[in-house]
């Protein structure tokens, strides 16, 4: 074994100096910070059994059904009451006992809705498995759908669109895209607020149900190219297919009928014809430049010539006509102008028939 040499330039002997000398040891301690009693914060408690019980987790047996409010191709609408908290919702059967992969696309379709939070869109809680049916909590809309409704008021119609363009620029940017706008998915409240609803599952249903059963729906309010795949070289933008919709169900609300030749209950050969042969619908002369321009703009034949709800909100009818919620007016509406409107709007809901004057 060969001894450990001294390094170089070193020496084997300490100094007597050195070795008189204590050794010193480092000191690699870390002083701790000072604590402020002001500033301290203890840790959270457990919830007790009494904050527990005031959150009221949703659950099917707590739901009372007061009456049914509504059905369509999808399902059936109730009017539920909950009974821990007295509040009231909306719940949506809907039809079929599904595969369980239409079941599990379902499920995953309405977890995305769940995070769905805008004003002008109708907002989904919770979704039950019962008895083999899909039920989907909602919000209640206590002045029900716009189905039917005669509103040629042009300012009234322009808050009308302004809401519902609203809620469809949300869900745009979100990617989701709704696949039913129209008159009876469009439903109001007594806070007057416009909503959409019904949408994400009645896609899966629409791809998932057998195409020549009827109670899948009527294709009224289609646009061209989702109905006849040849058109614009079978490539379907969703985006744009609601913008069309949206025209068909605007105009259909200052007419007071279905804009194109045939009822929108017609056979399916007849709509197809009137929606994807002829020559799109436009307001008539009677109506301001601003609205037919606004229609013009919407009912496009070619998808890409569209607008998008985003610089739909930027056009004229809508600027001139409404003040965005929580902002000035951008044209020469006055804010009790804008409440007019709005109560021109709930004249035609039956619901609120003797509410109107409260916003005047």
């Amino acid at each position: 074994m060969n001894p450990i040499q001294p390094p170089p330039g070193g020496s084997a002997r300490s100094s007597p100096s050195s070795s008189n000398r204590p050794r010193r040891r480092p000191d690699l301690t870390l002083p701790l910070p000072q604590r402020e009693p002001a500033l301290a914060v203890p840790l959270p408690l457990p919830p007790t059994a009494a904050a527990a019980s005031t959150s009221h987790p949703m659950g099917f047996s707590d739901l009372e059904k007061v009456n049914r409010i509504g059905s369509g191709a999808g399902g059936t609408v109730y009017k539920v009451l909950h009974r821990p908290t007295g509040k009231i919702y909306a719940l949506k059967v809907i039809y079929g006992n599904h595969e369980e992969n239409v079941r599990l696309q379902i499920c995953r379709e309405i977890e995305i809705l769940r995070d769905v939070d805008n004003p002008n869109v109708v907002k989904c809680f919770d979704m039950f498995d019962h008895n083999g049916e899909i039920q989907v909590l909602l919000e209640y809309m206590d002045g029900g759908s716009l189905e039917g409704k005669h509103i040629s008021n042009e300012a009234a119609l322009a808050e009308l669109s302004r809401q519902v363009l609203s809620g469809l620029v949300y869900l745009h940017r979100r990617r989701i895209v709704h696949r039913d706008i129209k008159p009876s998915n469009l439903l109001i409240n007594g806070k007057r607020q416009v909503k959409i609803a019904d949408f994400g599952v009645s896609r899966i249903l629409a791809q998932t149900m057998d195409p020549c059963n009827s109670s899948v729906g009527t294709i009224a309010y289609m646009s061209p190219e989702r109905i006849n795949t040849d058109l614009n070289q079978g490539q379907y933008d969703g985006y744009a297919g609601d913008i069309w919709s949206l025209g068909v169900s605007i105009l259909e609300f200052y007419l007071g009928r279905f804009p194109f030749a045939v009822g929108r209950q017609g056979d399916w050969a007849s709509l197809m014809c009137a929606i994807c042969m002829a020559a799109p619908p436009q307001a008539p002369p009677t109506a301001s430049r601003e609205f037919q321009d606004f229609i013009n703009c919407c009912l496009q034949r070619e998808p890409v010539k569209r607008w998008t709800a985003a610089k739909l909100l930027t056009h004229p009818f809508i600027v001139q006509n409404t003040t965005p919620t929580g902002g000035r007016a951008t044209g020469p509406v006055s804010q009790n102008h804008q409440i007019a409107c709005i109560a021109e709007l709930l004249r035609h809901c039956p619901a609120f028939a003797g509410a109107a004057s409260n916003f005047e």
